[in-house]
């Protein structure tokens, strides 16, 4: 049955750590952080990685430096690191307890990539790739899991790149410092076109040669982030529907000028491994990913980046599907997250809960008290699940529920 760390101390890849207050690391996360199953031979996310880091190991755009690449093992990172280095507002959503790990109030679980930005900076790098594990408190679903995987893609240009040999720094900017829908304050226009050129161009490109396809339809979506301006999102036709692969856009100058490179222009982009490699290789769910099955692995034993590989199922499961419904105590209704019931049900279910469901809410207007309703969809992908198995799964989830939420089942 699973409950939060102890308090005092937390070991997790063999280092020690305090906890506190904000601790909210499960012993199914801590296990999970130590497979790094990116690294695995016979995992389809290995293979991924190589087709990216032989892509980038060249500069496909000729210019004056190619692509380093950059490993950070640990994921534990710092606020610092996390979000404001990255210009995330203090009262971002994804600074919660609701949607980050976090070891203490000072450390958490990188939840992106991008948290070693400044640190491939400081390296002196101007143009890289890192790949790494990150941890999220999400939904559950086939496309969603808390532990995923992440590959940044930056680069940046100093103003005889951008704007030609005879240009001046000068020039790269803007000296009425007005911001407008297609480029930062303080860069001119050219500049900021530039850069955006070479993102769309470099991803383009990049997604094209992934997926095996010249002539894949692509499209470009205005979106919002915080650690750049303009923002984008890049969609591709993908059996006959619009489907988004990534966010990127052009590096907020203010990154910039904190590590020194207040004179450059560039961009950033991001994307998830297993969303890339779901289609790539037709896996329908993402948990298969962890899987040790041998069903799975041997697909992607001694196989080549290059070689055209589509998962061919290896067990047809029926669902098991059962509902949970409790009454919040009044002290949760501020503090109490969906994200939380997701992350216990992860804890004690492990792989066998496939989908877990907000699927009704409900507010008694004489006692004031809110109830909740989840459905839970137990399935293994190499093994029928018996009702009876499922019922005594069912039962633990419910019990670890009452006992760490303190609320009344219905």
């Amino acid at each position: 049955m699973a409950s939060l760390l102890p308090k005092g101390a937390l070991e997790l890849l063999g280092k020690q750590y305090h906890v506190d207050s904000w601790t909210n690391l499960t012993p199914k996360i801590v296990e999970l952080a130590g497979r790094r199953i990116y690294k695995q031979q016979s995992n389809p996310l290995n293979l991924i990685c190589q087709r990216i880091r032989h892509y980038f190991s060249t500069d496909k755009q000729n210019d004056s430096y190619n692509y380093d690449e950059h490993h950070f093992e640990c994921p534990v990172v710092t606020l610092e690191d996390n979000f404001d280095s990255l210009l995330i507002p203090k009262d971002h959503v994804s600074r919660g307890k609701s949607d980050t790990y976090y070891v203490n109030s000072k450390l958490l679980l990188r939840s992106h990539s991008s948290a070693h930005q400044a640190h491939c900076l400081q390296r002196g790098s101007k143009a890289f790739i890192s790949m790494a594990d990150c941890f999220r408190r999400d939904e559950i679903d086939r496309s969603h899991f808390p532990v995923f995987h992440q590959c940044e893609v930056f680069k940046l240009f100093n103003h005889k790149d951008a704007l030609g040999k005879l240009a001046t720094v000068q020039q790269m900017f803007d000296g009425s410092n007005t911001e407008t829908p297609a480029k930062q304050g303080v860069y001119s226009q050219e500049a900021s076109d530039y850069a955006e050129m070479k993102l769309k161009s470099t991803i383009e490109d990049f997604v094209k040669d992934f997926f095996d396809d010249p002539s894949l339809q692509t499209r470009w979506v205005p979106a919002y982030f915080p650690f750049t301006h303009p923002s984008f999102e890049l969609e591709i036709l993908w059996q006959g529907k619009w489907l988004e692969v990534l966010g990127c856009g052009v590096v907020r100058h203010e990154i910039l000028k904190n590590a020194s490179l207040d004179d450059h222009v560039g961009f950033a982009a991001g994307f998830g491994l297993e969303r890339f490699g779901m289609l790539k290789y037709s896996i329908p769910d993402i948990r298969l990913f962890w899987s040790k099955d041998s069903g799975f692995t041997h697909q992607f034993e001694n196989k080549s980046a290059f070689d055209i590989i589509k998962f061919k199922p290896f067990s047809q499961c029926p669902q098991c599907i059962n509902d949970l419904s409790f009454w919040l105590p009044d002290r949760a209704k501020e503090e109490y997250s969906p994200n939380d019931f997701y992350d216990l049900c992860r804890s004690v279910g492990g792989d066998l809960v496939e989908q877990v469901r907000l699927v009704d809410e409900y507010t008694n207007q004489k006692t004031g008290k809110t109830s909740h309703c989840y459905r839970i969809v137990y399935r293994a992908p190499d093994r029928v699940l018996t009702k009876e198995e499922v019922n005594v799964l069912h039962g633990q989830i419910a019990e670890t529920c009452q006992n760490q939420f303190q609320v009344k089942l219905r």
